[in-house]
């Protein structure tokens, strides 16, 4: 069963440092129980550079784990975001250890 991170409605320059602190928590605890991630994206509401940023990050961090991930209904925010900076390949699924960006 995979671990379901929830990204918050606004995921902006106001807001992801609270949400970098949660996630640095999350990552700093022991994770082997939960080796597949899903990235909720469905609440996002508003998106900027930090925003895209942060998820990169995300992304990078559980690339580097290992870790399965996936981007859960990115909301139609998000979809924008990632065509126009061509980050569409964080949008798919990473089944593989080791692969993603």
């Amino acid at each position: 069963m995979a671990f379901v991170f929830q990204l918050p409605t606004e995921l902006n320059i106001y807001s992801v440092g609270a949400t970098r602190d949660a996630l640095l928590a999350w990552l700093a605890q022991d994770s082997s129980s939960r080796e597949a991630v899903e990235i909720d994206a469905s609440g996002v509401d508003e998106i900027d550079g930090a925003g895209i940023q942060l998820l990169g990050a995300l992304i990078a961090a559980l690339t580097d784990r290992g870790s399965a991930w996936s981007v859960k209904e990115p909301s139609v925010q998000v979809l924008e975001i990632c065509r126009v900076l061509g980050s569409q390949s964080w949008l798919q699924r990473n089944d593989d250890a080791g692969v993603g960006l």
